[in-house]
């Protein structure tokens, strides 16, 4: 992992969706949407209907892929040391 990039997994009840480092995570909170950048401060989130959006990349290459975007019932998110694991209802 580059220290400019962020683990994400994204798992469902039946499977596990996504799993690798990205630039950012774009969620729709509770309270609002948000954004986790690297360095984020430790969280703990519940999830609205919404999208869940975020880039992938490999920093080894400066290669930029598209944002990929993933449409969720609800769910529940934990951020802490770059990670981010989100539960989600699809």
């Amino acid at each position: 992992m580059d220290e400019k990039e962020l683990e994400l997994v994204i798992v469902s009840p039946e499977k596990t969706i996504f799993k690798g480092y990205v630039k950012w995570v774009d969620l729709p909170g509770e309270v609002g949407r948000f954004q986790v950048l690297i360095n984020h401060a430790p969280i703990v989130s519940s999830l609205i209907a919404g999208e869940i959006k975020y880039q992938c990349g490999d920093a080894r290459f400066r290669v930029k892929r598209d944002v990929q975007v993933l449409e969720i019932k609800g769910g529940f998110v934990e951020v802490k040391n770059n990670q981010v694991s989100v539960c989600v209802e699809i």
